[in-house]
């Protein structure tokens, strides 16, 4: 199936992934890339669109984020968002300028035109802003579809729409239309289809790991949890009995979850093998308090143990890891405008001399689209 695909340049604010995760509820495909993103990949990608996220940067820094300006001559709808609108403002010709006063909490959104940005919207519905910077003179090419209730340029956009401006920020709660503002871009102007199911990636997904995986031998990491859960039967009616599963007790499990959780995957061909590691890990762990800390031990003690098991079995060639989206956008370090949210133990301090390649079949997938997942293939936790 050939899904529409979003493509979102993340300019580091800590709120992306909540724009992607707001286009998949949508049925659409989306995936985040660092701003700095080579155009050479971006054409690649090939995206329906492009859209520019926001960022704790200012457009009047002197070292300013910008992405590969060549996007604007690719011929695909562009909408920015909070810093993304100010750049494309400003690179389009207009005139971007320090708030009097920031904007920050609840605006009631007031039309100027009438667009299909705005369709099933109303007016005065509650957008959430929350900027330094406002674009105070668009170029001659756009024009503005909103203001603020302070009067600031809010939306604005080329006359096709294909060129979006928006100041307030449609991925978060606060703004109470943001879906279907997305949707009307999305849909109505670029034309994505609405046809992405995780429930139904199973046949994909194994595919990629039989092609991945070949006649090789993979270790499974079991913690437990549904995302290690539905790699590991995954893999399983990929590669059948040449997936070996372990699982970890850590002693740090809900009560009884290893004794509920092995009789599941044996009845879906998923035979682990349960490691006792809790005083292991415990003892590790005894003294400290730092969260980053405790998330480094805790991946390290994984992979040594898994790394150890692996030379029991003859000829392990990969490790199968839940790592989700969340985890690989968190980990990213977008190189400036922000640090990284925190590090992952299937995504951040796996040793260099680790012997194993990796399997991530959930890579690409969010939390509940994992569970849609597991549905799917019938795991009943």
């Amino acid at each position: 199936m050939i899904y529409s695909k979003v493509l979102i340049l993340d300019f580091g604010s800590q709120v992306t992934k909540l724009i992607a995760r707001k286009i998949r509820e949508l049925n659409i495909y989306s995936e985040i890339l660092p701003y700095k993103t080579s155009f050479k990949k971006i054409i690649e990608i090939e995206p329906d669109c492009i859209i520019l996220s926001g960022s704790p940067a200012s457009v009047h820094d002197k070292k300013a984020p910008e992405p590969d300006l060549r996007i604007l001559d690719l011929n695909i709808p562009i909408m920015g968002i909070c810093y993304g609108a100010q750049l494309l403002s400003k690179v389009l010709g207009g005139k971007v300028a320090k708030s009097k006063t920031r904007e920050f909490g609840p605006s009631k959104l007031n039309k100027i035109s009438n667009s299909r940005l705005l369709k099933n919207i109303k007016n005065n519905e509650i957008s959430w802003m929350s900027h330094g910077d406002t674009v105070v003179k668009l170029p001659s090419t756009l024009k503005v579809i909103a203001k603020s209730e302070f009067g600031a340029i809010s939306l604005f956009s080329s006359n096709d729409s294909r060129i979006v401006g928006t100041q307030f920020h449609p991925e978060v709660v606060h703004t109470k239309f943001g879906k279907q503002f997305l949707k009307n871009f999305l849909v109505d102007i670029v034309g994505c289809k609405q046809n992405w199911r995780p429930g139904k990636l199973i046949k994909q997904k194994i595919e990629e790991v039989k092609k991945l995986v070949g006649g090789n031998v993979a270790i499974s990491a079991i913690s437990g949890g549904v995302d290690s859960s539905v790699s590991s039967v995954l893999v399983s009616k990929a590669i059948g009995n040449k997936l070996k599963c372990f699982i970890v007790d850590t002693g740090l499990m809900r009560d009884n979850e290893v004794k509920e959780i092995v009789p599941v995957l044996r009845s879906l061909g998923v035979k682990p093998k349960v490691i006792n590691a809790g005083s292991l890990f415990l003892g590790r762990l005894k003294g400290v308090v730092d969260p980053e800390k405790k998330r480094k031990i805790i991946g390290k003690t994984f992979i040594e143990l898994f790394d150890k098991e692996s030379k029991k079995v003859s000829n392990a060639k990969f490790l199968v890891q839940g790592t989700l989206y969340p985890d690989v956008i968190e980990s990213v370090n977008v190189s400036g405008p922000s640090a990284v949210i925190k590090s992952h133990h299937n995504v951040g301090g796996l040793p260099k001399n680790m012997k194993l390649s990796l399997v991530e079949p959930l890579r690409d997938l969010f939390k509940d689209e994992v569970r849609d997942l597991g549905k799917a293939l019938k795991i009943k936790r």
